[in-house]
């Protein structure tokens, strides 16, 4: 009697086909930025999570580069949107547009109807213009005159902004934070990263050419769906889960701290340490997965006491002392 025949083998063949695609990811954007592994890892197990990033770094760290390199390297359709001051809600999500011709209004989608939607700048514009992006990010559509519009999937906000402290910036709000999967800061160049960076100038490197730099896509939706669904299977013990909640009810009972991660975080640092764990090879996450992803999923959840800001405590060392106090299981 013949077996029954199964899809496992091709289901785990287009998992491993999708991890290696995901890993040329980074000899791609290695094209056009230097240095810069831990935020391109980011942005992929962000893809992996249908989560949404932020990119936070002094102007001039190629933070824009970094996501217009991922977008080349990925079929997926993709689009900018430069946040200024004067920027309104509607100039993002659409607007009703009156037809002169049929004497009806239609809907013209903004630039948020895209896969892969570049906010440049997202703190340099009021809070109004900021929480036009809070539907989209959570509920993956649009309302406009109270009707609902789907957004396309795949869908991704890469957010860039400078430190708070920079002149014409507006912090954003705590629920547009909480929205965002991962927030990776984009450190300077070491000095060796700095030399290779001008030397590629002086060799004739054009950062707004990124076809000339030999960019070229390497995965695309198929990818993504077939990764997505590995992810899914990958095996997450009763110990990890109970590893990451206590990293989180730990941060709320911080003294540093006037507000600590929600349980939005902690499901945040399990999905982005799942995803992490499947790029590494596994079918199970590990405590140093977790480990591994809780400053960038958990440092823009936390808000400081002001006094402790004023001693020089920042949100990344609050999370490390938690992460030395919790007890990692065996």
């Amino acid at each position: 009697m013949m077996a029954p025949t199964t899809d496992s083998a091709g289901n785990s063949e287009d998992a491993a086909a999708a991890r290696a695609s995901l890993e040329t990811l980074r000899t791609e954007i290695a094209k056009a930025v230097v240095g810069q592994d831990p935020a391109v890892t980011g942005l992929v197990v962000a893809l992996l999570c249908r989560g949404h990033v932020l990119l936070e770094g002094v102007p001039g760290v190629a933070k824009t580069l970094l996501v217009r390199a991922l977008a080349s390297a990925l079929e997926l359709d993709t689009k900018r949107v430069q946040f200024t001051p004067d920027l309104m809600p509607s100039d993002v999500t659409g607007s009703l547009v009156y037809d002169t011709r049929t004497a009806e209004f239609s809907f013209q989608p903004g630039p948020v109807f895209t896969n892969l939607l570049l906010a440049d700048e997202i703190n340099r514009t009021p809070p109004k213009t900021q929480s036009s992006l809070l539907e989209a990010m959570e509920e993956r559509q649009v309302t406009v005159d109270g009707t609902p519009r789907p957004l396309p999937e795949p869908f991704l906000v890469a957010a860039t902004q400078n430190p708070v402290e920079y002149e014409g910036t507006y912090p954003l709000p705590e629920a547009q934070l909480d929205r965002f999967l991962l927030k990776l800061t984009i450190p300077l160049p070491s000095r060796e990263d700095e030399i290779d960076v001008l030397t590629r100038h002086a060799s004739g490197f054009d950062p707004r050419d990124l076809y000339a730099a030999g960019v070229r896509p390497v995965a695309g939706p198929a990818d993504l769906e077939a990764a997505r669904a590995a992810v899914a299977e990958t095996t997450v013990s009763a110990e990890i889960t109970a590893y990451v909640v206590d990293i989180c009810r730990a941060t709320r009972q911080s003294p540093s701290l006037t507000l600590g991660v929600s349980p939005r975080g902690a499901t945040a640092l399990l999905a982005a340490a799942r995803a992490w764990a499947w790029l590494t090879g596994r079918d199970y996450v590990t405590p140093d997965d977790v480990k591994a992803l809780a400053l960038p999923a958990l440092r823009h959840r936390v808000q400081l006491r002001p006094e402790a800001e004023m001693e020089g405590v920042t949100a990344d060392s609050v999370i490390n002392s938690v992460l030395a106090q919790v007890p990692v299981p065996r």
